[in-house]
């Protein structure tokens, strides 16, 4: 691999943090309310009585840096981000915004990562198979089946799948990430819980997201399909399926490895729609919660978060490619 390859790949990867860390930084305070008025708003809302609003806000505004110069805000955030010190989270105060980010994340990761792939790998194989010339005409029928479910959002879904499976039929749970009866232990009957109430969102995102990638393999391989190094292949005698998945599918692969590694990288993110239908404790839900408490913290600690994984994983994608081909290098 080329060193100046490499170089420009690596600055233009901080590059993107910065500037995304300071869009990150500028938006939220765009937004009208106060976090700390916010919290005790919501507290007052529940009934509970609050004395001295005025000195309370004063004094934590004070304890978060709020009082601050914009420009004292900005170069300790900056700072503060490179370092991965996300600061406190207003709303679980004294807890802080990257411990808050560590509870919620393997929820997250667990659910989405793993539907991910499975669509993706789903996707792939029967979009290249719809555009291959061998495969049987059947699955032509296929198409229009895809299209539609790749326009259907996650959250339309998730309300039909919570109707018709756990409302009506009762087969799943409505939501949650577990039984709030059972006890949280490494034990084949917890996880077998867990896995229970991840079947609904976990289907829900597989169905919206295996059409999308079913197409856009279409996409590629209808490009791929034709050339000349699959004649030859053919003329060599090879068999049809070396063919297409040794010339035809991993040539088409490219731009899905692409897409791939964004949507994994925006994984951390969570869906936020998804876990709020069903009530899953990931980061999506923790995202929707701090909006609504105006927890600029969180908020900029999960912006951050699917920042960074988003930039880094285009960053091994981009360093991987001239590994499978090396005419991205030049």
């Amino acid at each position: 691999m080329k060193s100046r390859y490499l170089v420009r790949r690596i600055g233009m990867f901080f590059a993107v943090i910065i500037v995304a860390a300071t869009l990150n930084f500028a938006i939220p305070r765009l937004a009208p309310g106060d976090p700390i008025g916010a919290v005790l708003e919501v507290l007052i809302s529940r009934g509970q009585a609050v004395d001295g609003v005025e000195s309370i806000i004063a004094s934590y505004r004070e304890r978060f840096g709020l009082n601050d110069p914009i420009a004292t805000q900005y170069l300790r955030y900056i700072t503060n981000s490179l370092t991965l010190d996300l600061g406190y989270s207003v709303t679980f105060f004294p807890q802080k915004v990257e411990d808050t980010l560590m509870d919620a994340l393997p929820w997250t990761i667990g659910l989405l990562a793993v539907s991910t792939l499975i669509a993706f790998g789903l996707g792939t194989f029967l979009g290249a198979l719809v555009a291959w010339p061998r495969a049987p005409r059947a699955l032509q029928g296929l198409v229009p089946l895809l299209m539609p479910l790749s326009a259907v959002p996650y959250y339309l879904l998730a309300l039909i799948l919570i109707y018709v499976l756990a409302f009506t039929l009762k087969i799943f749970p409505l939501g949650g990430a577990y039984t709030p009866a059972t006890k949280a232990e490494v034990s084949v009957g917890y996880v077998l819980d867990i896995i229970n109430h991840a079947v609904l969102p976990a289907l829900s995102i597989v169905l919206a997201q295996v059409g999308f990638w079913a197409l856009g393999m279409r996409g590629t391989m209808v490009t791929v399909v034709g050339e000349d190094y699959l004649a030859l292949a053919e003329a060599k005698g090879l068999s049809n399926r070396r063919i297409f998945f040794s010339y035809a599918m991993r040539n088409a692969l490219l731009p899905q490895v692409t897409s791939l590694a964004i949507a994994l990288g925006g994984v951390v993110s969570g869906s936020v729609l998804v876990e709020v239908v069903f009530n899953y404790p990931g980061i999506g839900w923790l995202l929707y919660n701090a909006l609504q408490s105006s927890d600029y913290f969180v908020v900029q600690g999960v912006s951050f978060f699917l920042v960074l994984s988003v930039a880094l994983a285009v960053l091994i994608v981009d360093l991987v490619y001239p590994r499978l081909d090396p005419r991205i290098s030049r």
